[in-house]
């Protein structure tokens, strides 16, 4: 009986905690999306180290980036879509936007129900059991197909994903042939050296010439782009057919294979600590409020 008594007198507590929990979960978030103001914190990498200030393009016209979001039909991949979309759209007139048009490339090989909500692609998903049921080893496929079958106007491109939200108006973080990315604490070249050596030769360079980055969130030219995509197929495979790598690399394996392609084709990114926030990451490092870190321009939700 007293053991009974006191899980009763426990649940209303926990139940409080919850709801507590998720209201400021839900209050910082809004935080974020309604007073983030736009505001540039510099760059990571010394060795790229620029002032903050956005450089144009010359012509206003050729600075312009389409937004290209890679997805399934899955559900839940769409309710994100849906999301991301409306932040799109929400954003994308403000002032120190460089947004362009916006395409979901649908890599499940058939229309949906979302055709006429979101611009869509529909493109092949890879060969039945290429993918070994990691999903996104569809993703620089998808890139592929959609590059060759679709006339993109504007001359960068967005990489985007899914589980992402625009909080602020984006500008185009790239500089001519210098795509901008987004640095991971979790991709590490240097770390995993021994792995990386089987896809980037060392006659290729030095491994610190991979960046830390995966393909979204990227900035990059259109053109650049179209040569890195079928490498970055081509690595993607070889790593998920290769069973150390598979295993040292897991979920972020096609991270990797972008920046290794990116690295065979000679190209180094732009590295913006301030292209985007992690809600996971930050929350994790005990930060007690969204004010605490530098104003992004981009919103990584990982629940």
């Amino acid at each position: 009986m007293i053991g009974r008594k006191g899980m009763g007198r426990a649940s209303p507590i926990l139940l409080v905690l919850l709801a507590l929990g998720f209201f400021f979960a839900s209050y910082n978030l809004l935080t974020v999306v309604i007073h983030n103001k736009a505001s540039y914190s510099g760059l990571w990498g010394a060795d790229r180290l620029i002032e903050p200030v956005i450089q144009r393009h010359g012509n206003a016209k050729n600075s312009k980036y389409h937004v290209a979001l890679t997805a399934t039909d899955a559900p839940y991949s769409q309710w994100q879509c849906r999301i991301m979309y409306y932040w799109y759209k929400k954003v994308k007139d403000m002032p120190g936007s460089d947004m362009g048009k916006f395409t979901r490339v649908l890599h499940s090989g058939n229309a949906d129900n979302l055709m006429e909500e979101i611009p869509t692609v529909v493109v092949d998903p890879l060969p039945g059991g290429l993918d070994r049921g990691y999903i996104v080893l569809n993703r620089p496929w998808a890139f592929v197909q959609w590059l060759e079958k679709t006339t993109v106007e504007e001359e960068y491109i967005l990489m985007a994903e899914p589980d992402h939200i625009f909080v602020n108006p984006l500008p185009n973080l790239a500089h001519g042939n210098s795509p901008a990315g987004y640095p991971f604490f979790y991709i590490i070249p240097a770390e995993n050296e021994k792995i990386i050596r089987k896809f980037y030769p060392e006659e290729k360079g030095p491994v610190t010439d991979i960046d830390p980055i995966g393909n979204s969130p990227v900035i990059i030219k259109k053109s650049l782009l179209e040569e890195i995509a079928p490498t970055w197929v081509n690595v993607s495979l070889r790593m998920k057919d290769d069973p150390e790598t598979d295993k040292a690399f897991g979920w972020v394996l096609e991270m990797y294979a972008y920046a290794v392609a990116s690295a065979l084709h000679g190209v180094r990114h732009i590295l913006r600590k301030d292209f985007m926030l992690q809600f996971k990451r930050a929350a994790s490092m005990g930060f007690g409020s969204w004010k605490d870190v530098h104003h992004p321009f981009y919103l990584r939700m990982r629940l």
